[in-house]
């Protein structure tokens, strides 16, 4: 992993070194071990190196004839595409992915961008046709963000580093808050700052260095397109292929490899396919709380371990971690965040760092194979609608009453969430119940003020979540949720995989994010990805000889619980209370006071709100309050004797 900022002065002002300097300074835990720089009168590149893959001669930004890049990721099949190239004439003087990023480009131009099988953010100069290029990864496992304005174009990997120009203002957007009161995320290129956007998963952006002319290109999505020729048991076959096959290439690297194990399906099914390939012992990791047996799968861990003879690590949370370590978190994350669970995941990644360099985890396979229990509960209320009225709204019938019935126990964990769902709209068409089921605004939106009540309009945010939800390719309410999840929801959580281990210098893979098996799975019919409204049907049956029985068998997802509310009984408790009836927190006139003390004063399990508010005022006052702004402008470093280079 590494960190890059890149610069293109539009008014044709040299690129101040110093402060191209300055802004990657905001990048070090990406970098540690290494950095570089090209500067090219207009045009600057720098990046921060955390060094795993051809550790002697990978260094950046790297050049080739008259084509440099500065990249940020890992290129899994970059073996093969070497290969390949070298049989078209293509030397190569190194042994890294990155020099094989510049030799695709002079094969292919950006025609070489979907065969690239990784997770990756870069940019690259092209001196000849006077233009940068930067693209992120099919499902967004790398950031990239950038500031447009009428003076020049920059991009970085963290916000945070923008922030560091002295022109980029850290204004908050309200209308992408409204989207995280929504969803806890912001949909679309928009981030939570006023004039900050981030490149979409599976887009590239090219940048005309001479007229200034910014164009965007979607390159992939997951073409939901039924393949009604093969059996199931060929889709199970193949699933099975592709996931030995990325295990196998996601296992490269010069430095050691662990896997994060949390006890489901996922996590053990990587972790399993991880062991059979790893040189030596596998280092495994697990949170576990001891605040009660409802916070603790270890027990699954465990087991998974002994069976493929890992060798697994428990790292324990606290309270006192969740008081000291959320206020620094937020700055790691840049923006608020869907839930408590980076706080364990970031404990986590911190104990693996000391151990390993690259870790390998589960994140993705809810995604593409159908794993949240939200499925089962739209697919109960289609079911009974589809009994009662003796008709059925999709071109097959997927999951009838009965069939759905032995995959209840799903939901045993979801009570307040059916009591939600249920309360309203019932047999709406699929889209607006859908979109109740994600929807996080009920109850929060009376946190905030009478002021920014008035400006919440949901019917906008509902309209923008349909231009996603009702993809054209998308027939069956199944394969509309879980693309829906795959192209807005997936890249939130990945933000967090992303920022946690990055700030425990820490590389984190996701084996299960294979473009290949996004591919395949989007073909499968929904009749056979959700047979019965089996979550995970096909993937389980694919891993089956991989996971014991007590894993095969769960009903009882769990996720990453954290006791938050046990722990606003104490320390948690007052540092919640601190920051949330401050003065501070009600000088800008965002927030309701009295319903947030009601809401500090109630004891019950985690509430969405609560976390929600707490983030949301984190942030402000780490990267929106001016004392915090104008500290992080200050300190530019000086440079005795600049070393531009040109990379000719």
């Amino acid at each position: 992993m590494c960190g890059i900022v890149a610069m293109v002065q539009l008014d044709g002002t040299p690129v101040d070194l110093p402060l191209l300097a300055h802004m990657a300074a905001a990048l070090d835990h990406r970098g540690p071990d290494d950095e570089g720089h090209v500067v090219d009168d207009t045009v600057g590149l720098y990046h921060k190196r955390l060094s795993i893959i051809d550790l002697k001669t990978g260094q950046q930004p790297m050049t080739r004839r008259r084509t440099t890049v500065t990249f940020n990721g890992e290129i899994y099949n970059y073996v093969e595409l070497r290969d390949d190239l070298k049989r078209r004439g293509r030397p190569f003087q190194t042994t890294s992915d990155t020099e094989v990023i510049l030799a695709m480009y002079e094969e292919y131009g950006t025609d070489f961008i979907p065969a690239l099988n990784g997770m990756f953010a870069f940019v690259l100069y092209d001196r000849n046709r006077r233009r940068l290029i930067a693209a992120r990864d099919h499902f967004g496992i790398k950031p990239l963000y950038y500031h447009v304005d009428d003076r020049r174009v920059v991009f970085a990997s963290e916000i945070k580093a923008l922030l560091r120009h002295p022109d980029i203002a850290s204004v908050p957007d309200r209308e992408a808050m409204r989207d995280y009161l929504t969803f806890q995320f912001v949909l679309g290129d928009a981030t939570l700052f006023a004039g900050i956007r981030k490149v979409q998963p599976g887009h590239f952006v090219e940048l005309d260095i001479d007229s200034g002319a910014l164009r965007t290109v979607r390159y992939w999505e997951p073409r939901f397109q039924v393949d009604p020729h093969h059996t199931e048991a060929y889709f199970v076959s193949e699933v099975r292929r592709l996931l030995e096959d990325t295990a196998s290439i996601q296992m490269r690297s010069d430095v050691p490899v662990g896997t994060y194990l949390s006890g489901g399906m996922d996590s053990s099914i990587v972790t399993r396919l991880a062991a059979a390939r790893s040189r030596g012992g596998l280092k495994s990791f697990t949170g576990v709380f001891h605040e009660g047996p409802e916070f603790d799968e270890s027990r699954y861990a465990q087991e998974v371990a002994a069976a493929c003879g890992a060798d697994l690590r428990q790292i324990v949370p606290t309270e006192d971690d969740f008081v000291d370590l959320l206020p620094r978190l937020i700055y790691h994350m840049d923006e608020p965040v869907a839930g408590p669970g980076l706080l364990p995941q970031y404990v986590v990644a911190r104990a693996a760092a000391r151990e390993v360099k690259v870790v390998l985890g589960g994140q993705g396979g809810d995604e593409i194979f159908g794993g949240y229990a939200r499925y089962v509960v739209a697919y109960l209320e289609q079911a009974l609608k589809g009994a009662i009225f003796e008709t059925n709204e999709e071109l097959e019938h997927i999951v009838s009453l009965t069939s759905i019935l032995p995959n209840l126990p799903y939901l045993r964990s979801y009570v307040p969430m059916l009591r939600q769902f249920w309360r309203g709209g019932v047999f709406d068409p699929m889209d607006e119940r859908y979109f109740r089921l994600v929807d996080r605004s009920a109850g929060a939106l009376s946190l905030f003020s009478e002021d920014f009540r008035s400006l919440y309009d949901q019917r906008e945010i509902f309209a923008r979540f349909q231009g996603v939800f009702n993809h054209p390719d998308t027939l069956s309410y199944f394969n509309k949720m879980t693309h829906f999840d795959l192209m807005a929801s997936l890249p939130a959580l990945l933000h967090v995989e992303d920022r946690v281990t990055m700030a425990a210098s820490l590389e984190s893979r996701v084996p299960l994010l294979d473009r290949r098996l996004a591919e395949l799975v989007a073909s499968i019919p929904p009749v056979m990805k959700f047979r019965g409204g089996e979550l995970k049907y096909v993937l389980k049956r694919a891993a089956r000889d991989l996971l014991p029985t007590s894993v095969y068998e769960r009903k009882d997802k769990m996720g990453f619980p954290v006791p938050l509310h046990l722990w606003m009984r104490g320390r948690g408790g007052e540092f919640v209370r601190d920051t949330l009836l401050s003065p501070t927190c009600f000088t800008r006139g965002l927030f309701d006071r009295d319903a947030i003390e009601r809401l500090t004063l109630e004891d019950k399990p985690f509430d969405r709100r609560l976390w929600g508010i707490l983030n949301l005022e984190l942030w402000y006052r780490e990267f929106v309050d001016d004392a915090n702004r104008q500290s992080k402008l200050a300190c530019l470093p000086t440079f005795a004797a600049p070393t531009i280079t040109t990379g000719a």
